[in-house]
């Protein structure tokens, strides 16, 4: 059976090309970079070029302000508490009632160590209340943090606008986001477009590039305290013999990644429109989540009313189609998802939402078989469904109540 993987804002498969840039530093190239000898060196020569490219794909900041971790959830952690302990006379996080759990733990741990954190909502759309975001701002703000683009629904936050409104309030805010679902798919140019973004993190395997490494983008001059203690790497910023074999493979794939951006967007956002529409005509009563937002290229959140998400994925699964329900990180819990609760998603509809990601390795074949498979899924399940009127082949009339 051909698997169909349109779960890319979970994890992305390793890139050929990527996968061949690596390999040398496993078997040949493969020395600690910290180390005195030639060999070791040309290593640490390789990381600083990576740094480098990296560094220029984010709108040729300073290489020095690119930090290597393991991962988003490592830079979104260092990138938090690390300036809650750097700036310890304010005590006041803003942050977005539909963050990723990365962000919103660790915001809640600080909560419990006597930290205030204010919770942005959103409209239905997904849309972020500017209005009570300035109202949020305080003298005693700390930190704001709030992601540039949803990892449920796709729906892209105006970060350039927030960031500019923080400074303008006060220039002692440091202002985070968590940009692991936009880098390698928007411009991301943190010279001109976001020049009031302190901190930004995002990780490798949802760009192509292996899971194990990401980037913290710090800012000169920010006051970040290290997470991670022990030795000198990364100028004494993150402890840790540096990952070469990935750090490599990150460059790479964020390389190739904008190089090809505006070809492999078009490509995506076309069929991510067609999948959109195709099953929005043919099956009845499903709603588009974040459909009226500007969103992610390559992201459908779609909502099916009196059914449940995990039977769609079970039956998906079974023809080779690998979708989600929402975030990957996630999805062990019974809960509806938090993003959709705080857009107000009815009840009906709630638990009954799929997440397609595409990538450029999709094709439109992949598309057609989703078409052709899905709506008789659905209309499978729904007819195990107290609240569908099979003979109508719609809600029934008391169910109708239940969507508000």
């Amino acid at each position: 059976m051909k698997i169909i993987y349109v779960d890319n804002n979970a994890t992305t498969r390793v890139a050929p090309e990527v996968y061949e840039a690596m390999k040398p530093y496993f078997t040949d190239d493969y020395f600690n970079p910290s180390s005195m000898y030639e060999p070791a060196r040309q290593t640490g020569h390789a990381i600083s070029e990576a740094r480098k490219t990296i560094a220029d794909c984010l709108g040729h900041v300073d290489a020095k302000e690119i930090l290597f971790t393991g991962g988003a959830t490592e830079s979104n952690n260092t990138a938090i508490i690390g300036t809650a302990h750097g700036n310890p006379n304010r005590r006041h996080i803003i942050t977005t009632t539909v963050e990723h759990p990365a962000v919103l733990e660790v915001c809640k741990e600080l909560e419990r160590s006597g930290y205030k954190v204010t919770y942005i909502g959103v409209d239905r759309d997904g849309k972020l209340d500017v209005r009570e975001f300035i109202q949020a701002l305080s003298p005693s703000t700390l930190l704001v943090s709030i992601m540039h683009a949803n990892n449920e629904t796709g729906v892209i936050f105006p970060i350039d606008q927030l960031s500019r409104i923080t400074k303008q309030t006060d220039a002692a805010i440091v202002f985070h986001t968590d940009a692991t679902q936009t880098v390698g798919k928007l411009p991301i140019d943190l010279v001109q477009g976001l020049p009031y973004v302190d901190l930004l993190s995002f990780s490798g395997h949802k760009l192509h590039a292996p899971k194990g490494v990401g980037v913290l983008f710090m800012r000169r001059g920010t006051r970040c305290r290290p997470f991670m203690l022990g030795g000198h790497q990364e100028e004494g910023r993150r402890a840790g013999t540096e990952n070469v074999p990935f750090i490599i493979a990150l460059a790479k794939a964020l390389s190739l990644a904008m190089e090809n951006r505006e070809k492999d967007e078009a490509q995506i956002e076309r069929m991510r429109d067609r999948l959109e529409k195709t099953l929005s005509d043919k099956i009845p009563s499903v709603q588009v989540n974040g459909k009226g937002a500007t969103r992610l290229p390559n992201t459908l959140n779609i909502s099916f009313h009196y059914i449940e998400g995990e039977g769609m994925l079970f039956q998906l699964s079974a023809c080779g189609i690998c979708a989600s329900s929402g975030s990957a990180c996630t999805s062990g819990s019974l809960e509806p998802s938090h993003v959709l609760r705080a857009m107000k998603v009815p009840f009906t509809a709630v638990h009954g939402s799929v997440r397609f990601s595409l990538s450029r390795y999709n094709t439109d074949e992949d598309i057609d078989t989703i078409i052709e498979v899905f709506p008789q899924i659905v209309a499978n399940l729904r007819k195990l469904s107290p609240y569908w009127d099979n003979e109508r082949n719609a809600p029934r009339t008391d169910a109708l109540k239940l969507v508000q």
